[in-house]
């Protein structure tokens, strides 16, 4: 099975892991001490990123791609291309690694913060050390952002924290603050791996593969759907042997039990209402309000069933966005539905929604040539 098909469900791993091997085209800033909004510091980060397409003379048709929980900066490349969504004809796409996701400085890398020493970190300090990425890199002014799930609620902080550098906002399965439906979904998930007696309080020197089975169990459940598993499954027990699947390449995808962990509590904690702006907290912690300053144009899209970031978080958030609509994609699939691996026609749709979203924004390409 390929890996695309765990998008959902990734992250989990050894107790000690050598930064990942280097894949060709992967770059790293090494931004050095990062400071979080909590006042702590990661020591010695680098951010990873590959990119695809030509940046301009003027730098000015640069996309920054932003990444699921679990997930890498391959997390949307069914969108990323010549023809696709995100036409590398025209644009210059960024994909980052998240911090604790196993490649861009987590816990699990971290020689000096190793585990469950390293700081809690915030979705404001993934996009913070985007944010010091880009700067490295000269950009200014972005076309769009663009991710799904986790990567959708980066977007909407982005258009929040950054309301004047960007044109366009592609959030895919988005929340602009977490659901408490969604935050006991991740606490079953993180009770699957810390019962695991191998997990030892975080100090592992083995996976804890029981708890790596169980949340592959708990992840099946919130991100797909009944109706998608019945159309999937004629004789209902064959599921049985599809949840093994999943379990066995969960153990076998080489991620760390800290970094989900980790990526899963700055995940619960979310809300662009906390956002403060020089300094000051004028949002009072409403979302709405928070919303009502994005500047860009915004497209979201949710499926018709999403057990993981309910539907309804993400019409909500569009309705407080000045420019904002949004896309229901014709799927039963639930949560995977922005998840490559599971309906082609799904992301057929969703490329071609998010193409014509991206020639309005440009004006039909202009404004990026």
């Amino acid at each position: 099975m390929k890996w695309l098909a765990l998008a959902a469900f990734l992250m989990i791993g050894q107790a000690v892991k050598a930064q990942p091997a280097a894949e060709p085209g992967l770059q790293r800033f090494q931004i050095g001490d990062l400071l979080l909004e909590s006042g702590e510091t990661i020591h010695d980060f680098n951010i990873a990123y590959m990119t695809e397409g030509t940046l301009n003379a003027a730098k000015s048709n640069a996309v920054l791609m932003v990444t699921a929980i679990g997930g890498n900066h391959h997390r949307i490349d069914y969108l990323i291309g010549p023809g696709k969504g995100l036409d590398t004809d025209h644009l210059f796409v960024i994909k980052t690694d998240a911090i604790g996701n196993g490649i861009s400085t987590s816990p699990s890398t971290s020689t000096t913060q190793h585990g469950t020493a390293f700081p809690h970190f915030a979705i404001r300090d993934m996009v913070q050390s985007q944010y010091l990425l880009l700067q490295h890199l000269g950009i200014t002014h972005l076309v769009a952002v663009a991710g799904a799930s986790m990567g959708g609620m980066q977007t909407l902080q982005w258009g929040v924290s950054h309301p004047d550098m960007m044109d366009g906002l592609v959030a895919l399965t988005p929340m602009a603050r977490t659901s408490a439906w969604s935050i006991a979904v991740n606490q079953a998930t993180r009770q699957a791996l810390m019962l695991d007696p191998a997990f030892k309080g975080g100090n592992y020197t083995e996976e804890p593969i029981a708890g790596l089975r169980a949340r592959a169990a708990v992840s099946v459940l919130s991100t797909r759907t009944p109706n998608a598993m019945r159309q999937q499954f004629t004789s209902p027990l064959d599921v049985l042997a599809w949840i093994q699947s999943q379990e066995d390449a969960l153990v076998k995808s080489g991620a760390d039990a800290n970094d989900w962990i980790a990526q899963s509590w700055a995940y619960d904690r979310h809300n662009v209402g906390d956002t403060l702006v020089d300094g000051r907290a004028i949002y009072g912690g409403d979302p709405i309000r928070a919303l009502r300053s994005i500047k860009a144009k915004a497209l979201l899209m949710s499926g018709e069933l999403d057990l993981y970031n309910p539907v309804e978080e993400g019409i909500e958030a569009t309705t407080a966005i000045p420019d904002g609509r949004h896309v229901t994609i014709p799927s039963v699939q639930g949560h995977v539905a922005a998840s490559p691996g599971f309906k082609p026609a799904d992301l057929e749709f969703i490329n071609a929604t998010v193409r014509g979203f991206m020639a309005d924004v440009t004006n039909h390409w202009k404004t990026v040539q």
